[in-house]
């Protein structure tokens, strides 16, 4: 058993952005995990239609 280890999460989550508005999206989180404990996320991303990997930095969440 590892200590520590990647482990990825995929969320449905409702975006903003100023050119397509309101978006419901697929976010994946990639985390850095201590004895199943997540210590820090390391990277956030989406996949769009066309399956182009974006950085969730140029949208808003939207609550």
């Amino acid at each position: 058993m590892k200590l520590i280890y990647i482990q990825r999460n995929t969320k449905q989550e409702k975006r903003f952005t100023e050119k397509m508005g309101m978006l419901y999206t697929n976010v994946t989180y990639v985390k850095k995990a201590f004895l199943g404990i997540p210590l820090k996320t390391l990277h956030t991303y989406r996949k769009t239609y066309y399956g182009e990997v974006k950085s969730c930095m140029d949208c808003n969440t939207a609550y």
